[in-house]
């Protein structure tokens, strides 16, 4: 399956699926729940470098996404 970021003018909350970016709603609220877990971990730490840490955090999801 391929992922499809939220068109926010499209979105639409009826049904299973959101008619704008055709995800469940499940899973769109499962990812705001793994970005918020983030926010809030980051502000925890008071880091003042978000975008290191937020490159960090895609540079190493990739290499894991990638290993066998």
């Amino acid at each position: 399956m391929k992922f499809n970021p939220c068109v926010s003018d499209q979105c639409t909350e009826d049904g299973t699926h959101c008619a704008g970016c055709g995800r469940s709603h499940q899973e769109i609220a499962e990812t705001k729940q793994l970005v918020m877990n983030l926010v809030n971990f980051s502000q925890k730490q008071g880091y003042e470098n978000t975008d290191d840490f937020a490159d960090f955090i895609q540079k190493s999801l990739a290499k894991k996404l990638q290993t066998p």
